[in-house]
């Protein structure tokens, strides 16, 4: 008796190896997946603006990386003793609004350089309902602002095209080499409504789809799909029943590798592992000669890779090894 029917992704024609660089915008699932890339040394800038979750303020945050927006005291609000962006995430958020301000437009000009040699831009849409203030500016993030601040409503299934349509000829006209992979979050807005959570997510499957289809430099990972109807199950959920838990993210991830990231990169990101696995080990006495040992033997093979490999990105773990 079989309980389970496993979904495997067709793989992607072109694949992610090593020696690209990748930007992440999204939803905190694009986090977890950035995370994952980093400790196994792919270049990755992860959410300059912080985590997004609207389709229209991704468009409008790469679109301000393309144009190396910077920010202005005015771009700012005082609210709960901090300034804040509304189109930043809070982690911007600082009671100086000049501190606010450098971190803001620090990371714009890291995000404008960076983009402008990714080979990759990983997007993960996690709902399309927006909230908007009263000149029907969209926000990013409402800041713990009263909600009687703003009305909500939900993108339809053209407006989110429109908007990212228009996002992706600006990004391959900024840089034409530019590769696309979008995703669906499978965290569940449960505070939107059960109902409310299908309708968002289908409208945001629908307005991607089209995308897919008209753009030959766009490719679509099937997160949502992975978790909803691939393991389908609460068990792969936290105690607040709406992020997937680790077992379910690792089981994502196992399948992002296979579907999206070329054979030569996958058996170096095995090395990897192996000497970042060394490195995060912790020793019973590190004084001792088995520990020196240890540490010796894996800075030869640290030595090794860099040789092979001389891209990768090391420096904290040759460290390590020889402390």
């Amino acid at each position: 008796m079989d309980f389970h029917l496993e979904f495997t992704p067709k793989p992607f024609d072109i694949k992610i190896n090593h020696q690209q660089n990748l930007l992440l915008i999204g939803s905190c699932f694009t986090e977890q997946i950035g995370t994952k890339l980093a400790n196994h040394k792919f270049t990755v800038l992860d959410n300059p603006n912080g985590i997004l979750f609207n389709p229209s303020s991704i468009a409008k945050s790469i679109s301000s990386y393309i144009n190396n927006k910077q920010y202005k005291e005015e771009d700012l609000f005082y609210q709960n003793e901090c300034w804040n962006s509304w189109e930043h995430h809070s982690r911007f958020s600082h009671p100086d609004k000049k501190i606010c301000l450098e971190g803001i437009n620090e990371s714009q000009s890291k995000a404008n350089t960076f983009l402008k040699n990714a080979d990759w831009l990983l997007i993960t849409l996690g709902s399309a309902f927006v909230y908007q203030l009263e000149n029907k500016e969209v926000v990013a993030n409402c800041h713990k602002v009263p909600t009687d601040k703003f009305s909500k409503r939900l993108l339809s299934a053209d407006e989110i095209f429109n908007d990212l349509q228009k996002m992706i000829e600006s990004a391959v006209a900024f840089n034409p080499g530019l590769n696309i992979i979008f995703t669906i979050s499978p965290v569940r807005h449960l505070r939107d409504g059960f109902v409310e959570n299908n309708r968002s997510k289908a409208t945001l499957i629908q307005a991607v789809h089209q995308l897919i289809d008209k753009n030959s430099n766009c490719f679509y990972f099937p997160a949502y799909e992975l978790v909803i109807d691939d393991l389908r199950d609460y068990r792969f959920f936290a105690e607040d029943m709406v992020h997937p838990n680790y077992a379910a993210t690792n089981y994502v991830w196992e399948k992002f590798i296979a579907t999206c990231i070329d054979e030569s990169s996958q058996q170096l990101m095995k090395e990897i592992a192996i000497i970042v696995a060394a490195k995060n080990h912790k020793p019973f006495n590190p004084t001792s000669e088995q520990h020196k040992k240890f540490l010796q033997t894996n800075l030869e093979k640290l030595k090794k890779l860099q040789q092979q490999f001389p891209y990768l990105m090391l420096k904290e773990e040759e460290a390590f090894f020889k402390s």
